[in-house]
């Protein structure tokens, strides 16, 4: 029994080996391995060189080295990399509890703290409250809690709820330099529409409350005792009839004189009075913002906590965490039948994105039962998130470059520079959602993509996205596999959508209503982002995969080159395809269409990969140049 096998290499030179079914036999080195066709990328030529490097090693080179020595260096090579792939692991995690750790807490709905009179200003909250059902009262929204002091305050201070329309004036009024004009300013509007029992009986608007209340009693100006809620020293109930908005809340260190019906600040109490001011003072407050009656809060737990802008997050990110419930286990599945360092990778980010969404799931679920959750959680798994979608992007980059499926290695090169662009971007974005947490002011609405960071992420996916389609048509260029050319085809076709759809989302968004648009970018994001992986899924499933990935990793580093291009895809079907083809003669000559190749190997022999493309009666240029095209393989 004889094996035949064929080499075609760019000089048009089709080279037949004809050895025994012995494999440990000695087999002829390739003189021309390296005789690359000029217009091949450089990659190639490294490719041949490693081949002949291989073929050394199978002819029993003295030059080569021992196989025993070369096995324990691929070892310690594979040591070295999990010692690596454990380290920058342990690094991610640790960034991720440190950005955690170093972000505030905010948003919450139950809010608790405590206010100096020092400090003159401080904003508590920003709650979108739901539009109103005239027809049932517990339908409306409820602002309620507590605020007391164990100081004694010669005048009160103030807590302030307003809508927006009133809130951005008053606002904006207290960074003047004196406090003294600053309450002047921020309260010369509402003391004209806020009402006031002794300076302002007809105005029709609840918006003030003099704090602190005092202890177990209602505050002085709660003249409605019907409302309160039980447990409370004040209650704010907002009928919005029109739509839903946002409210803002606050306390300030200003007092109005109820002789003169003028504002005042705190500091200035000595100066204008006998009495005296401590700037020291400390008043607590325990404040609860909700879109339902707290006796009605069991009949609606997914929205009684949540601002409107935010209801329904829980069930979009329930439905989420189920997808990938299901698509996770299918992946490692995946991955234990075909160790691949792209699938190996591809694991990674849909792993990251798993632990994302099941901790941002996990915070929602407490946030909806106590009105705080885990804003930790939350930080953690916002940052997973811009991991796993970055390390995504690598990997699409990377399969555009031909990683794993044109060539088996990037040169050096080409990592720097892939390294050096993608690990700035990934730092940046992380930047970008501690600039979002920390810088954006609450009360203004605008959303991360309307920041300068946001709009150099955009730009910067766009330039990725370019890059992308670059690599991929260089890689096509080159490539004459049918199979690869619709794999890559295909990545190359979801990539782009999903490259595009965020810069398109965010300018869309600019014309949609806060109240909507935080749910939109949440909801479409989320979305773009799971498609993308059950197509990555779908295209990187073994027995798919396998046409067009080439699976020379460590586990095959003691692979024949010879039977490893034997058992290539390609040849595996074209022997399916001609497995009955009646066998006559041999005769290699050369035709107007390039070499012919005919056979008349006995049919016994069509257990054999290269046996049976001798059965063929004419291997067309086409074959030919995908043999040649995939040659690299022994590589």
């Amino acid at each position: 029994m004889h094996r035949y096998h064929f080499h075609i290499f760019s000089n048009c030179e089709f080279v037949v080996w004809k050895f025994p079914q012995n494999k440990n036999k000695n087999r002829p080195r390739c003189a021309n391995l390296q005789a690359m066709h000029k217009g091949a990328p450089p990659w190639r030529v490294g490719g041949a060189n490693v081949a002949s490097g291989m073929v050394d090693q199978l002819s029993g080179n003295p030059a080569v080295g021992d196989a025993k020595e070369t096995a324990t260096k691929q070892q310690q090579l594979i040591r070295s990399e999990r010692w690596a792939c454990n380290h920058w692991t342990i690094l991610l995690g640790f960034i991720v509890i440190l950005i955690s750790i170093a972000l505030p807490t905010s948003n919450a709905t139950h809010i608790s703290g405590q206010f100096q009179t020092g400090d003159f200003f401080q904003f508590l909250a920003k709650f979108g409250f739901n539009k109103a059902d005239l027809t049932r009262r517990n339908a409306y929204g409820y602002i309620y809690g507590n605020v007391t002091s164990s100081d004694k305050y010669a005048v009160p201070l103030t807590l302030v709820v307003l809508d927006r329309s009133t809130f951005l004036e008053f606002y904006g009024n207290r960074s003047q330099r004196s406090r003294e004009a600053a309450c002047n300013g921020m309260f010369s509007r509402l003391q004209r529409i806020a009402y006031d029992s002794t300076c302002n009986p007809r105005a029709k608007r609840d918006f003030l409350r003099h704090v602190p209340c005092p202890v177990n009693q209602l505050c002085s100006d709660e003249d409605a005792p019907g409302n309160v809620v039980p447990g409370s020293q004040f209650t704010y109930v907002l009928n919005l009839e029109a739509e839903p908005r946002f409210w803002y809340i606050s306390l300030v260190a200003c007092y109005q004189n109820k002789t003169t019906c003028q504002w005042h600040a705190h500091e200035t109490l000595p100066r204008l009075s006998k009495l005296g001011s401590n700037l020291l003072n400390t008043l607590h407050y325990d404040i609860h913002l909700v879109n339902l009656h707290p006796n009605n809060s069991a009949a609606h737990p997914l929205t009684y906590q949540y601002s409107y802008d935010q209801q329904n997050l829980l069930e979009m990110y329930l439905v989420f965490l189920l997808v990938y419930i299901v698509l996770l286990p299918m992946q490692i599945y995946a991955v234990r039948r075909q160790k691949h360092p792209v699938t190996k990778l591809f694991t990674l980010s849909l792993l990251s994105e798993f632990v994302s969404l099941a901790l941002i799931t996990a915070h929602l679920i407490h946030y909806a039962a106590n009105g705080v959750g885990e804003p930790r959680l939350q930080a953690a798994g916002d940052v997973l998130d811009i991991l796993s979608r970055t390390t995504f992007m690598l990997i699409l980059l990377l399969l555009a470059k031909g990683w794993a499926v044109t060539r088996q290695q990037i040169s050096r090169t080409g990592w720097i520079i892939l390294m050096s662009i993608w690990v700035p971007y990934c730092a940046f974005h992380v930047f970008l959602y501690i600039w979002d947490r920390t810088e954006v002011d609450v009360v203004s609405d605008i959303d991360e993509y309307q920041t300068w960071p946001g709009w150099i992420v955009l730009i910067l996916r766009t330039s990725f996205m370019m890059w992308f389609l670059y690599e991929l048509r260089n890689t096509m260029k080159y490539e004459h596999s049918t199979k690869k050319l619709d794999f890559l085809l295909h990545l190359g076709a979801s990539s782009l959508v999903w490259f595009i759809y965020l810069p398109i989302v965010a300018i869309v968004a600019l014309q949609v209503s806060p109240m909507w648009r935080y749910k939109l970018l949440q909801g479409i994001t989320n979305s773009a982002d799971c498609m993308a992986y059950c197509v990555m899924t779908g295209l990187l499933w073994p027995h798919r995969a396998g046409q067009y990935l080439l699976l020379a990793g460590t586990k095959y580093a003691g692979m024949d080159e010879l039977d490893e291009f034997n058992e290539a895809p390609h040849i595996v079907r074209e022997r399916e395809r001609r497995r009955n083809s009646p066998p006559d003669d041999v005769v290699i000559g050369t035709g107007s269409r390039g070499m012919v190749l005919s056979t008349s190997i006995p049919h016994s022999l069509n257990g054999d990969a290269c046996n049976d493309l001798l059965e063929a009666e004419d291997l067309d240029a086409e074959l030919l140049t995908d043999l040649n095209k995939n040659s690299h393989i022994v590589a």
